[in-house]
């Protein structure tokens, strides 16, 4: 009895510090496009709630850079949910600092 070619069995699994950064990254990057859009479409008249909301952004977007940069260097794990997590998280607080870097020179 021969094995099926094609299949490779490994011990590789998905961190669960991966697939939190990557859910803090959609979370972060879900909740910025929503604060932008919601100041775009009164004027540009945004209320604190959205500059604390801007804050919190950066926040988890920080902490799921640090969790995707961790977890994409731990051996025998998949990379996928990493990679992803670092992608969402680093435009995330790409977007934070466009915004404050519009914000201080208009």
């Amino acid at each position: 009895m021969s094995r099926k070619p094609g299949y490779i069995f490994t011990n590789k699994r998905h961190s669960d510090k991966a697939v939190m950064s990557t859910i803090l990254g959609v979370i972060s990057s879900l909740s910025l496009f929503a604060v932008l859009y919601l100041t775009y479409v009164q004027k540009g008249n945004a209320p604190m709630g959205y500059g604390v909301t801007g804050l919190l952004i950066a926040i988890f977007s920080t902490t799921g850079l640090i969790l995707g940069i961790v977890t994409v260097r731990e051996k025998d794990r998949y990379k996928l949910f990493p990679c992803l997590g670092i992608f969402f998280n680093s435009l995330a607080l790409l977007g934070i600092g466009f915004v404050v870097y519009v914000g201080m020179y208009l």
